[in-house]
């Protein structure tokens, strides 16, 4: 029983259902068209053909005439049918023609439907939300088959991007203790009693340099991970502008060191956003630092921070020479840098504005940048706004 139950709900397959509504809907279009000609038909009316007049005698030449005449009506009357059930027919055609149009439609609208809602799913499911499925209801058929076939795909991409974040997250961690080895061997070498060479103290402190190099690359992949994880402990209600000023504070002596001037008037306290206060931090640390250091001695950087609409947006922006639009769009992606022709420094990883790309997206935001017509670069972050008076009670 249960074998041919299967193969009962086999058979229903969307070509079995798709047959049966198409014939149907031809079934009815013919009875429809039969009908309207009917209709027509009956409708019209046939004058009734010669008689012989009463009282008049019937002589050879008298019958001859009546056939003739009797013989014209029946040619006026054949051809008159067949221009009526011409009409008829166009006219039931035309109606059918309607009413299969519309008919059409709305049944192939209730047959796609599953296919829309699964393509609607889709597209919503990203590398943020691929814990989501599609588990689409129905019997077994192709439709559904379909949709167990995305959400098998969907749960092999989830598992690989968990695998390739837990790699990087796990290498970067473990390669925190070599380094720490290293650096501290050097210490040690340098720190001996005796007089030590000024070739090893140089050398050591290239290595010292390149270690540190080495692990903030280390710590930009911890948090480039962490952020595409999508872990958000730390949640808090937090105006862009105060954690703007925090980091302006904290490098003032990096501002002051190259002779920037800092436009920093339209920094208020109006654009109030929620998430984690860690990568948010560490957001606009990074903005702040690009503008520093991918800057000329004696440049200048502009902040503002205002509130539109339901949208808390940061702009930093920097003078400099003009650069091209296509390599400004590719700085979001990890290890992308202008080069030295843009600052004359070859400082940075490449990972600080992917970093700031990948906080804004988990937040539910985005990164813009747009090189400057006039030289120099803008970079706009723009994230969900919260209400100012929440932002205060936190």
């Amino acid at each position: 029983m249960r074998k041919l139950r299967r193969l009962a709900l086999a058979d229903r397959t969307v070509r079995l259902r798709f047959t049966a509504l198409y014939g149907a809907l031809f079934l009815l279009s013919g009875v429809g068209l039969l009908v309207i000609t009917n209709l027509v038909g009956l409708g019209s009316r046939i004058s009734s053909p010669a008689q012989i007049p009463p009282g008049e005698p019937l002589t050879l030449g008298t019958a001859q005439e009546l056939i003739g005449r009797l013989q014209t009506q029946l040619s006026e009357i054949e051809a008159l049918q067949a221009r009526q059930l011409l009409i008829g027919s166009a006219v039931a055609l035309a109606v059918m023609a309607v009413v299969s149009v519309v008919l059409g439609r709305i049944v192939a609208g209730r047959v796609l439907r599953p296919l829309r809602t699964i393509t609607a799913t889709t597209r919503r499911i990203s590398a943020d939300n691929l814990h989501e499925r599609l588990a689409a209801p129905g019997p077994d058929d192709e439709v559904k088959d379909l949709a167990d076939t995305i959400d098998g795909l969907l749960e092999r991409l989830e598992g690989s991007f968990a695998a390739q974040r837990r790699f990087v997250a796990n290498a970067s961690h473990e390669l925190r203790t070599p380094l720490a080895t290293m650096r501290a061997s050097l210490d040690v070498a340098v720190a001996k009693p005796e007089p030590v060479p000024a070739q090893t103290i140089a050398l050591a402190g290239r290595i010292r340099t390149e270690l540190d190099q080495v692990d903030r690359l280390l710590e930009g992949f911890l948090m480039l991970a962490r952020t595409q994880h999508g872990a958000l402990s730390d949640r808090a209600r937090l105006s862009l502008g105060r954690v703007v000023a925090a980091a302006l504070i904290a490098r003032a002596a990096d501002i002051t060191a190259k002779n920037l001037t800092v436009h920093d008037d339209d920094v208020h306290d109006g654009a109030w956003t929620q998430g984690s206060r860690t990568l948010l931090t560490r957001m606009a640390d990074n903005v702040i630092d690009n503008a520093i250091t991918h800057n000329h001695d004696g440049g200048w950087i502009r902040l503002t921070t205002t509130a539109d609409g339901a949208t808390a947006l940061l702009v930093v922006e920097t003078g400099g020479p003009v650069l091209d639009q296509e390599q400004v769009a590719r700085l979001a992606q990890p290890f992308q840098r202008l080069g030295t022709d843009r600052t004359g420094s070859s400082n940075g990883s490449g990972l600080g504005l992917s970093i700031v790309a990948a906080i804004a997206a988990a937040h539910g935001g985005g990164l813009d940048l747009r090189a400057r017509p006039e030289g120099g670069l803008r970079v706009a972050i723009s994230l969900p706004l919260a209400s100012a008076r929440a932002g205060v009670a936190a």
